[in-house]
């Protein structure tokens, strides 16, 4: 796979541009992010249960194809997309007033998928990933905004998608059963995934997550899902 390379400092200017700490909000914020195939996912103001030295948490991250035709990284990196997130969005984190957090720094790690419920209000699919009623399972979470200030940000959703799925056809697509009503067999998944027979999931993405009907013109491409399984097979 051959990896695009951007110079920071050829799209940085352009992508803060017109947003200063004085005009700092939820939208102009998403529009920056736009130019790197990134977008907002919500916020929430923490409370006193909370861990986190905030007035405001924005979520940054990603759907569909926007983040795979921007994505470049460190040809010679463990993790090209952990490294590009933590490149571009610390600098623009910095020039916002804002800490970041990312969802792969740990162990300990960051309760993303609570705060994703929080800030988004989405629920669980019955094979494990959140749901989107827009995006289906085709998407993620790829950092934290910390403000010191209130942001207005906007309500979380409602919609659960899979509760007016009657098929739930998820459930029974995966070749070798392991996702299914007992829950995700990670073994029996990475076993089939490194086998000539699990071609299919390796180069096209997991098939459960493929029969999904929600959020269909925002599957990932080949290429991009191919990245993800090879990625997750390499730490299983």
């Amino acid at each position: 796979m051959i990896l695009k390379l951007i110079s920071i400092p050829a799209f940085f200017p352009k992508l803060m541009r017109g947003i200063t700490l004085e005009k700092v909000n939820y939208e102009g914020i998403a529009n920056a992010l736009k130019h790197l195939g990134l977008m907002l996912r919500g916020g929430f103001h923490p409370d006193a249960n909370d861990e986190i030295s905030a007035a405001t948490v924005v979520l940054i991250g990603n759907a569909g194809t926007g983040l795979w035709q921007s994505f470049s990284g460190p040809k010679n990196s463990q993790d090209p997309l952990d490294d590009w997130c933590r490149e571009v969005l610390q600098p623009f984190a910095h020039n916002l007033g804002a800490d970041i957090l990312f969802p792969f720094d740990g162990p300990p790690y960051y309760p993303f998928i609570s705060w994703a419920k929080r800030a988004e209000g989405l629920s669980s699919s019955p094979i494990g990933p959140l749901i989107h009623p827009s995006y289906g399972l085709w998407h993620a979470y790829r950092g934290a905004l910390l403000f010191s200030h209130v942001l207005e940000v906007p309500l979380p959703l409602s919609t659960n998608p899979c509760e007016s799925c009657t098929d739930k056809p998820c459930l029974v697509t995966c070749p070798v059963g392991a996702l299914g009503v007992d829950g995700y067999k990670v073994s029996t998944c990475v076993g089939h995934i490194k086998t000539p027979l699990g071609d299919d999931c390796l180069g096209q993405g997991c098939r459960a997550r493929r029969v999904c009907p929600v959020g269909r013109e925002y599957l990932y491409a080949p290429e991009q899902a191919a990245f993800h399984m090879a990625a997750f097979a390499q730490n299983h």
